[in-house]
């Protein structure tokens, strides 16, 4: 425990030895010195010749002949306070250079930061900044879920709007992580052919093309039909034209499979057996019977799935929990 002592000046100090070797202490010590309106807080650090007869914790050491002594006032210490935490860290780990970002942050380091992402493409500045140990790679994982936990935002937010396609087609090219981890990458290319243009063609993690069709969840488009067909819930004709259009455009795409055309359009990306995702309707006021009818519909299926704008956010808010 530390024990606050006072001088015989009335001068209350703290010590603590920072370092005992066999001929020199070095000791570090606060000292509350009167002032007429408060009392000024100091710092001081000494090396001092090793007394032989004297306790090293005894007051009257600084009385003897320091190897080397500073005093620091209050604002000097809070001064080497935040220099301290401010660069002690990055210089530890290796930074050449880097910005203090605390509550002196500023528009000038915002301008800095605005420089450089303004510049070629940001994943590359991103990937470069933390090969060179500018920012640690936890910080750039940290800026990716921040950036999902956005979208995800946006996502629910655009639900209660009348959306375009279009506007829809951007979102989901902007956030493919949404559908799953089976795919790598979105295909520049959307042409099928001269008569079919998909929404997305997907890189899939094995390396193969596969289709992506999505249909806005507003409009007058149903998901299943209002009257039961012997008690049971059936696909509304809206539906089923959208999966003909996706069966309709795995089959023509198959019948590109040795199109070198094609296959160039497509990054080389080859075709075997493409499956394709539709995404189709709401879900967030079906009863457990429509659960259930989804479930029977969908293992009617192989290459089909079929998925509801409420199933893509669940899914996405369980990738970024």
């Amino acid at each position: 425990m530390q024990e606050v002592k006072v001088s015989p000046k009335g001068i209350k100090y703290v010590h603590k030895v920072l370092l005992d070797k066999p001929k020199t202490i070095t000791r570090v010590g606060f000292w509350g010195i009167p002032r007429s309106e408060n009392t000024e807080v100091t710092l001081k650090i000494g090396r001092y010749k090793k007394p032989s007869l004297m306790s090293f914790e005894d007051e009257s050491l600084e009385s003897l002949v320091p190897k080397s002594e500073l005093t620091l006032t209050a604002e000097e210490f809070h001064a080497l306070i935040d220099f301290l935490k401010e660069t002690y860290e990055p210089f530890r780990q290796g930074a050449k250079k880097f910005i203090s970002i605390d509550e002196t942050f500023n528009d000038r380091h915002l301008e800095c930061l605005e420089e450089i992402f303004s510049h070629g493409n940001q994943q590359e500045i991103v990937d470069f900044l933390v090969d060179h140990n500018v920012v640690p790679e936890e910080f750039v994982i940290a800026l990716k879920q921040t950036d999902k936990i956005r979208a995800v935002s946006q996502y629910q937010d655009m639900l209660n709007d009348s959306l375009n396609e279009h506007e829809w087609q951007r979102w989901f090219e902007k956030n493919s992580w949404v559908l799953g981890t089976e795919f790598v990458k979105i295909l520049d290319e959307r042409r099928i052919d001269s008569a079919n243009i998909s929404d997305f063609l997907m890189k899939a993690y094995d390396g193969f093309v596969d289709i992506v069709e999505i249909k806005r969840p507003q409009g007058s488009s149903q998901f299943w039909h209002d009257k039961l067909d012997h008690d049971n819930y059936v696909p509304h004709n809206d539906l089923v034209k959208a999966i003909t259009q996706c069966s309709n455009y795995i089959y023509e795409i198959e019948r590109e499979s040795n199109s070198i055309k094609f296959l160039e359009r497509a990054d080389n990306t080859p075709l075997v057996k493409p499956r394709c995702i539709l995404i189709f309707g709401r879900s967030n006021d079906w009863n457990k019977k429509q659960m259930q009818a989804y479930r029977i519909l969908c293992s009617a299926y192989h290459n089909i799935t079929i998925l509801t704008y409420d199933h893509v956010l669940a899914r996405a808010q369980r990738l970024i929990e």
